[in-house]
Order: C-alpha cells, then sequence, then structure tokens
C-alpha cells in the first residue's frame, strides 16, 4: 500500500488566505477604536475510516475552518468567532467582539503578551509530510490491520474494529504588535481493538500507532498483531487482596502522571489557589535525579512550535532539575495574576521529555517480589487542590521479577505528592506517540485495593 506525496501541495497558498484575513480583522478592529487586537485563523482537512468485522462501517471526511478575534479597549477584553470568510461577515464578528469587549468589566491581568516576547525566528520542525491517502487506501489499511489481529489466535473470537484516519492543519495567529505567525502540520493514524474470550470471560484490548508522516505509523499486520497479543494476555483475570505494593505504570499510561504535575503547575490552577503545588517554585518535589525539559524545537516533535499562542518565543527550558521545580506553566494572563512573566505555555506545553535511570521496563521488574504493572486506568478520580489521587485499574502481577497473571477490578490510590516523591524509576523505552515522552514510572509504594 505505497503512498504519494501530493502533486500539488497549495498549503503556502492556502496560509497566504487565511494570513490576509487576519489581517483583515486586524484592520477592521483598530477601525473599531480597538486599543489592542489578536486574531486566530485556522483550516484542517481530514480522512477518518472505521472497519468492523471485515465490513466497512464508516467513511468519512471534513474540511473545517475556525476564525476568532479578541478584541481590547483598554483593560477591557472582548471575543467573537465565525467560520465563514465573506468580509460582511467578517466585519459582524469584529462588531460583535468590540459590543462585547464595551461592557464587560476591566480586568488588570487583560491584553497582549508584552511586544518585546514576541518571536523572530519563525522556523518550521519538519511536521508537514503530506501524502495521498485515498479512501480506499485508507479502508485497505484498516482491514488488514483487524484480519491480521484476527488471525493471530482462535480465541480472538470478536472485534471493536480498526480505524484509520489522516489529517493536516494549518493555523495563523496575529496580533496588533505586528506579530504574524504560521504553522503547519499533518498527523496519521492507524488503530485497532480486539475481543479474546467469550461470554462472561472476553477481555478487550488494542494498539495504535500515530505519526506526523505516513511512513512513521507502523504497518497494519504489526498494529494487528500487537492488539491480539495484548487482548489474549488479559483472559483469566484475578483480583488481588487489598495491600500496598510498587507499582510501575506501563509507558503509554505513565505520561498520565506528567500531565497531572502539568495541570498542578499550569497558571490557571496557581492562581486559582486551586492546586496542590501552589507556592512550590524551588521546592524538590520529585527525587533529586529526576528531570523534565520541555523541547519546542524537537524535529518531528507532536508540539513543536516556535511560538505559543500569543506569539511569544518558545524557548527551551527545564520543568524539574535534580527534582526540583523550576518555574511554572504559564501564558500571559496567569502570569500578570501571580506577578510574573510567560513562560511561552499559552496554548499548553510543547515537547515534554522525562530523564530515565533505568534500562527498560523488563530491568525495572527484575528483583520486584510482588508489585502491579499497571496497563489501563478507569475513572476521574483525581483532585488536585489536595493531589489525593484514586483510579480504578487493570494490568499484570509481577511476582518474582515476572509477569505472573492478569488482574482487573482494582484500584489504585495515593497522593500525587506522595507519588512523585516515591518515583524509584524511569525506563528509557520510551512511547513516542504523544507530546509527553516518558517511559515506564515505577512508583514505590501505592494503596492497591482489590478483594
Amino acid at each position: 500500500m505505497p503512498a504519494q506525496q501530493l502533486a500539488h501541495d497549495d498549503s503556502q497558498a492556502r496560509i497566504a488566505q487565511l494570513e490576509a484575513t487576519a489581517e483583515r480583522l486586524l484592520q477592521l478592529a483598530r477601525q473599531q477604536g480597538a486599543s489592542q487586537a489578536e486574531v486566530s485563523c485556522s483550516e484542517s482537512r481530514g480522512l477518518n475510516v472505521g472497519v468492523r468485522m471485515g465490513e466497512v462501517e464508516t467513511v468519512e471526511s471534513n474540511q473545517d475552518r475556525g476564525i476568532g478575534v479578541t478584541v481590547y479597549f483598554g483593560k477591557k477584553k472582548g471575543s467573537a468567532s465565525t467560520g465563514d470568510v465573506r468580509d460582511e461577515s467578517l466585519v459582524a464578528t469584529v462588531a460583535q467582539a468590540c459590543a462585547i469587549a464595551r461592557f464587560t468589566e476591566e480586568d488588570a491581568a487583560a491584553g497582549l503578551a508584552d511586544a518585546e516576547l514576541m518571536a523572530t525566528d519563525l522556523r518550521e520542525f519538519d511536521t508537514w509530510h503530506p501524502a495521498e491517502v485515498s479512501a480506499d487506501e485508507a479502508v485497505e489499511r484498516a482491514l488488514a490491520c483487524e484480519a491480521a489481529g484476527r488471525a493471530m489466535d482462535a480465541r480472538i473470537g470478536n472485534s471493536d474494529g480498526a480505524s484509520f484516519g489522516s489529517g493536516q492543519s494549518l493555523g495563523v495567529y496575529a496580533n496588533s504588535h505586528g506579530f504574524v505567525g504560521a504553522e503547519r502540520d499533518t498527523h496519521y493514524t492507524l488503530g485497532c481493538a480486539l475481543i479474546a474470550g467469550q461470554g462472561e470471560d472476553m477481555q478487550r484490548d488494542g494498539w495504535y500507532s500515530t505519526a506526523l508522516s505516513l511512513d512513521g505509523v507502523e504497518d497494519a499486520a504489526s498494529v494487528g498483531r500487537i492488539a491480539a497479543e495484548r487482548a489474549l494476555a488479559r483472559l483469566d483475570p484475578r483480583s488481588v487482596p487489598t495491600s500496598t505494593m510498587p507499582v510501575i505504570f506501563s509507558a503509554e499510561i505513565a505520561r498520565s502522571l506528567i500531565g497531572h504535575y502539568v495541570s498542578a503547575v499550569s497558571g490557571g490552577s496557581l492562581y486559582r489557589r486551586a492546586s496542590f503545588l501552589c507556592d512550590s517554585v524551588g521546592q524538590r518535589v520529585f527525587p533529586e535525579w529526576f528531570g523534565i525539559n520541555e523541547d519546542p524545537f524537537l524535529p518531528r516533535g507532536f508540539r513543536s512550535a516556535a511560538f505559543d499562542g500569543e506569539g511569544v518565543a518558545t524557548r527551551r527550558s527545564p520543568l524539574i532539575d535534580a527534582g526540583i521545580v523550576q518555574h511554572y506553566v504559564l501564558g500571559s494572563y496567569s502570569a500578570r495574576k501571580l506577578g510574573l512573566q510567560t513562560t511561552a505555555n499559552a496554548g499548553g506545553v510543547h515537547n515534554l521529555e522525562v530523564s530515565t535511570n533505568a534500562e527498560n521496563l523488563q530491568s525495572m521488574m527484575h528483583g520486584q517480589s510482588r508489585a502491579l504493572l499497571v496497563t489501563e486506568l478507569m475513572g476521574q478520580g483525581i483532585n488536585l487542590i489536595t493531589g489525593d489521587y484514586s483510579r480504578g485499574a487493570a494490568g499484570f502481577m509481577i511476582e518474582n521479577g515476572e509477569l505472573a497473571y492478569p488482574v482487573d477490578g482494582i484500584t489504585i490510590a495515593g497522593n500525587l505528592r506522595s507519588m512523585f516523591e516515591a518515583i524509584e524509576a524511569v525506563g528509557a523505552d520510551i512511547d513516542p506517540r504523544s507530546h509527553i515522552r516518558t517511559g515506564p514510572i515505577l512508583v514505590g509504594r501505592m494503596t492497591v485495593a482489590g478483594q
């Protein structure tokens, strides 16, 4: 199933159109008397197909456009949006934003990011890889993926289906400081979920591969086989007596722990005093060997960017160094609320690299007389104010350094601050399918509640 590069790549022409639209909106805002204004224009195209039990279920093609404008009259702010690029619609959208701003209360923290912080080096990071994938080719990939998984073992009796999706996104951000920045990226995803066993003994699991370029996606047969292996491994699960033990979060699950940390040090949680990590800069929250580094310039990174959602120049920086909190995650609004400066994270963090001190999952299991490997989490039992953590889980019991049997119907519980401090190892076998790049994480002690 060879992919073909697009014979005609019109992305630069489309970006030019978005830039012209952005400039028109800024012009209209100036004419309406706004002291500052900012505009975001985006456009996306995509194809998604789904199959199940060898039959095509869905074929969807989408094309979307979004235009948002925010105006400021001093410290008063108003926003409006549209998907219509006709001039009369742009005029009406700006008028609506201005009307909202005139009737809102002043907010001392409102306004654009400071002009001197705007990005000037507007590089790309190898995130644009358009390829021609027809609906027939997408269906073929999904069918091959599911077929490979179902053929693995007679115990694979059912399927939740397989899917293939491709898409491309273009975006332009501009503001009245004179900043104009454009971004473009492509993405491709192939996934499969299979069901092993029969009746009440059925178990479901799956696998997926995602990349910014089509040639970066794993082949269909490999994805299907991994999905089958994971479903088969979960047959005949047990529960376990409630106890405390080490817990290893598999790489694809471990990134949720890093995500909880990022949420706890993000501006909105901090200025509302709704985080257990308020006033934590300079404090040791993780072990001394542990670090998290942000790299917005990673080639083919899922969140690589030269500027953030406010046009501020991004930069490489440590969030955690030697276990110590180096800075919060802030845009300009939250930074002003806290009396600090933006960290170029309006719109979120970029690529995060978590430091490692272990070879891989197998080496982390070695020497564990009894521990839990978590491969699935359920529920949202996270309290960011207190740090309390309680989630349903499934995975495998580790005994004498080896996987012993699958488990489900359990809950794992602790407190995020204590869990961060109790991290003993991070494996070097990272899951590359996310902007949070981490391997499996071993937490030395948690409560595992079962029977």
